[in-house]
């Protein structure tokens, strides 16, 4: 018995259909970042990327863009909200006066606890902040922990009691967490880090202030013999995404990129401390002599730095500054 073919004019849309899906292309999620590719943060976007990948059976292709190869990184913002780039990575206090509550985890010593760090990212805080995002125009889409120990750094003398900052002329990293740095009695001059080792060489300055992974990967150990490590200040950078491109995403892809983000929040607090932690006996294997905070003098420094840097913060964000100390504080 023979089979009878459905007429030509059937078959046509479904096998339009089927050429349709064979030929279509992955939807291009673009990041723009500031990072170089040895920072510990492209291993993680790496790694989220190949996770989207692998959720979407390769339906959505994240493309990493670091060194900040599209847009400068005080150009991610408006190139995201404008629809230019996809998604990008700022550093939290990168805001500045546009959203000043994105800074509170400067506050000296307020988010140094790893528990507080874990809890993060299901916390009201974190909602308190996608909010304020969401206000100025962009989808918040993971927020990565990348560090919490700072290093001060000095070549003639070490840095470990509040003392030794007096009249020395230090790295600052703003304007707001200047104000502990001159608390203490130092001369805080806010400087970008890829200048900051030129200007230990030159005597520009006497001492530098960066996370201690940066202390190594930027050769200060070269021009620097001490440093004191101690959580000081919490950093994250955060991906956020353009809104339009997001809400045009099926479903599944949306689903599928917000579980590859909370798996990359997660893995960058393993990342983020072993790196840390490796950097450590890096900068000591290059000759460095490295003081690490106790407790007693985690809290000797808190009282004198916290409450200036707080007092410039809440000046700055007159909105949501007390809101946002309160909700990080039930961490």
């Amino acid at each position: 018995m023979s089979l009878r073919l459905p007429p030509r004019w059937l078959l046509a849309p479904a096998l339009f259909v089927f050429a349709l899906a064979a030929g279509a292309q992955p939807v291009v999620m673009r990041v723009s970042h500031q990072v170089p590719p040895a920072h510990h943060m492209t291993r993680l976007l790496e790694g989220f990327a190949a996770d989207v990948k692998a959720r979407t059976n390769g339906q959505v292709e994240v493309q990493l863009y670091g060194s900040e190869q599209l847009a400068k990184a005080a150009e991610n913002f408006p190139a995201v909200a404008r629809g230019t780039i996809e998604a990008a990575m700022s550093v939290n206090f990168q805001w500045g006066t546009t959203i000043p509550e994105m800074s509170a985890t400067l506050l000296p010593y307020s988010l140094g606890d790893l528990n507080k760090i874990r809890r993060f990212p299901e916390s009201d805080a974190r909602k308190f902040l996608d909010q304020k995002l969401e206000q100025r125009g962009v989808k918040s889409v993971a927020w990565l922990y990348i560090t919490r120990q700072t290093i001060i750094t000095s070549s003639k003398k070490p840095i470990v009691a509040l003392d030794d900052f007096k009249g020395v002329k230090i790295r600052g990293l703003n304007t707001m967490t200047d104000n502990g740095l001159a608390a203490a009695g130092a001369a805080p001059s806010a400087m970008p880090g890829s200048e900051v080792y030129q200007a230990l060489q030159s005597g520009v300055l006497d001492a530098g202030l960066t996370d201690l992974s940066a202390a190594y990967s930027r050769k200060y150990y070269e021009v620097q013999k001490f440093g004191t490590v101690g959580p000081l200040f919490t950093i994250y950078f955060h991906m956020y995404a353009n809104p339009a491109w997001w809400n045009k995403l099926s479903p599944a892809h949306r689903q599928a990129i917000e579980a590859a983000a909370a798996k990359a929040e997660k893995d960058a607090i393993g990342v983020t401390e072993a790196t840390a932690e490796a950097a450590l006996r890096d900068l000591q294997g290059k000759g460095m002599t490295i003081h690490v905070q106790s407790p007693q003098e985690q809290e000797a420094w808190r009282a004198v730095m916290e409450k200036p840097v707080r007092d410039a913060f809440l000046k700055s964000a007159p909105e949501g500054g007390a809101k946002v100390i309160e909700l990080l504080q039930k961490l």
